[in-house]
């Protein structure tokens, strides 16, 4: 069953290395996923004004128009589409700016085209589920003080609207989901990123401090989402209580 939905999925790689691009392409289809190419961020864009696709593969370096943009774009298109951004840059700076932009993802060159697969997967597992496994009868939800509709993924904290990256949004929603019960870095990256990889745990703490940043009234001394030492993080057991 699993298999046949996947079959509908389509996304789109943009990638203007032929070779790199020719593989990447061919290992998803071979996992069912229909594939459309773009070489450069000006084919990107129009085929992203033109079309909704299941997920985006994206460069960041690409001639003319770069990966940056290209996800910008597609954030500030109607439609939530799963980022996933590869590049050559490795650097902690690089991947920040892509994660702050809005992409779901962050995958260094030179990597294993078995790996992206299984992120693109995993990927796609956790926006479906997400989406459906939500407290109550309805897409939205309250916890507290904090409101999330998961068709819209629009939150707000007392009223107030919150600016969040998709995956800022995907974390606080499984925080908002759990609250009171503490999870590991290492299962955060399993539950919301949907793979479990030693090394990649900063990942989920630059998320977390971001997250602190837009919903505690002092970031520096979180009182919503706490750390719980020596062991992760959990959701503050009242539930947001008052600033």
């Amino acid at each position: 069953m699993q298999e046949l939905v996947d079959r509908r999925k389509n996304v789109l790689l943009v990638e203007d290395d032929p070779h790199i691009a020719d593989i990447v392409s061919l290992h998803l289809r071979d996992e069912g996923f229909s594939v459309t190419q773009a070489r450069d961020g000006l084919a990107a864009l129009s085929l992203l004004e033109r079309s909704a696709w299941d997920a985006l593969v994206l460069d960041l370096m690409l001639p003319g128009v770069d990966g940056l943009e290209v996800c910008r774009k597609a954030r500030s298109l109607a439609g939530y589409t799963p980022i996933i951004m590869i590049s050559a840059r490795s650097s902690e700076v690089h991947r920040i700016l892509g994660l702050e932009l809005g992409a779901d993802d962050y995958l260094p060159k030179p990597f294993s085209v078995l790996e992206l697969v299984a992120r693109v997967r995993a990927l796609l597992r956790r926006v479906e589920a997400l989406g459906k496994a939500t407290p109550g009868d309805g897409p939205r939800f309250t916890v507290g003080a904090l409101t999330m509709d998961m068709l819209t993924r629009e939150v707000a904290l007392r009223g107030q609207a919150l600016d969040l990256t998709p995956k800022e949004f995907d974390l606080l929603c499984f925080f908002a989901k759990h609250p009171g019960k503490v999870f590991s870095r290492l299962e955060l990256l399993n539950h919301v990123w949907g793979y479990e990889h030693d090394g990649y745990e900063h990942t989920v703490n630059t998320h977390i401090n971001r997250l602190r940043a837009k919903i505690e009234r002092d970031p520096a001394r979180p009182q919503r989402i706490v750390t719980v030492w020596g062991v992760g993080y959990k959701l503050a057991p009242e539930e947001f209580p008052k600033d």
